[in-house]
């Protein structure tokens, strides 16, 4: 008798339910399907999550970045903290307002960005310094705020992994000048693409809202609401505005954000708990204090991590690596001369980095297949 085949198991997987989709219909039948009244909605329900004053929705978590940088003055002749672990958009961006990125090495238990090595990094051009909550865990923002306020730089979070997360109580979004999410199908919460910045400083939201709408003063719903048609373009900005279907099905998400953090924290600790038991595998050190997000469920694997990533792919295991340090890149090699060497850290957890399926369906069977995979992988 045939053996039915296990399902797929991807690394990371989006949840739609019945109120996610009765709140896109909604909005299609309504008179706004962009620059509309479920944007503000959205807003406001993210900048409570975030423990912020402000909250800025754009395209995707790129723009929510380039936006952050724009909005805090980031510009030509200036450099750019930040670690080498992270998606190579928190660099991009960097550049994309004509600044510099300067690579720190990383905490080698936690791959979180390194704050003595952010200090050595730091120059008389250093505008600000970016953390990235790798995996979904807070990076070290109380060392980094003293190190930036003694430097008289800004502090950037890129938290498009830990929404919902929190350093000793207080929230992510709370912890930088500002913070940035992304809202891709493979986060805690999506809106298909979708991005945030999110501030205490109105100053900063409100050049953030113009940079998203080609650097203009006002959006057509505002002018709607005055009855008025005259706007002006005061600084070059981009189209990177976030319409009313895809903030319908954000805010609708966001209910159930709580919960999707509380499953992401026990599959994580059925991970923890097996794999105390397999030699040869390393899980990402969790600081004290940090309410991790668990974004991504992240080990370091002895030996030939390619020969395990495939060996775990051919049994339907979606894993995956996250990521190639940036400064390895063809792109950073020829445009900042970066090279391998430069930042050792990064470079070995690089070599043995595996992400391991984790999304809020999966149930406790799907993490037991999994360290079972990889028991005879290893």
């Amino acid at each position: 008798m045939a053996v039915a085949p296990q399902r797929h198991l991807p690394y990371g997987r989006q949840e739609i339910d019945d109120d996610d989709v009765a709140a896109v219909v909604e909005a299609l039948r309504s008179d706004w399907l962009t620059t509309g009244p479920r944007v503000d909605e959205f807003e406001r329900a993210l900048a409570e999550v975030a423990g912020a004053a402000e909250a800025v929705a754009v395209s995707n978590g790129t723009a929510a970045l380039h936006a952050a940088y724009h909005a805090l003055g980031i510009g030509p002749g200036d450099e750019v903290v930040l670690p080498p672990i992270t998606f190579a958009a928190t660099a991009n961006a960097v550049l994309y307002v004509g600044a510099t990125p300067v690579f720190a090495d990383v905490d080698p238990d936690t791959l979180l960005l390194d704050p003595a090595a952010a200090a050595a990094a730091i120059t008389k051009r250093t505008a600000a310094v970016v953390a990235v909550d790798y995996a979904g865990q807070p990076a070290e923002y109380g060392a980094l705020r003293e190190l930036c306020d003694r430097a008289g730089v800004l502090l950037v979070s890129d938290a498009c992994h830990s929404i919902g997360g929190d350093l000793d109580g207080a929230p992510v979004g709370s912890l930088a000048d500002a913070s940035c999410f992304s809202f891709h199908p493979v986060k805690h919460v999506t809106t298909g693409e979708g991005g945030a910045v999110v501030t205490a400083d109105p100053e900063i939201a409100a050049r953030a809202r113009r940079f998203r709408n080609h650097g203009i003063d006002s959006d057509h719903r505002s002018r709607a609401a005055a009855g008025a048609w005259f706007y002006e373009q005061v600084e070059l900005g981009f189209n990177y505005r976030l319409s009313d279907l895809q903030c319908a099905l954000g805010t609708s998400q966001l209910r159930r954000l709580p919960a999707w953090i509380e499953r992401r924290r026990a599959l994580a600790a059925r991970y923890d708990e097996l794999l105390t038991e397999l030699d040869g595998v390393e899980p990402l050190a969790v600081r004290p204090g940090v309410g991790h997000a668990y974004h991504l469920y992240v080990v370091q694997v002895d030996g030939q991590r390619d020969a395990v990533f495939s060996a775990l792919r051919a049994d339907g295991i979606g894993a995956n690596v996250h990521y190639v340090p940036v400064h390895l890149h063809p792109y950073y090699r020829e445009r900042l001369g970066t090279r391998a060497g430069q930042f050792p850290v990064a470079e070995n957890a690089y070599t043995r980095l595996l992400s391991l399926p984790l999304f809020p369906a999966m149930d406790d069977a799907d993490v037991d297949r999994v360290v079972d995979a990889l028991a005879a992988a290893l």
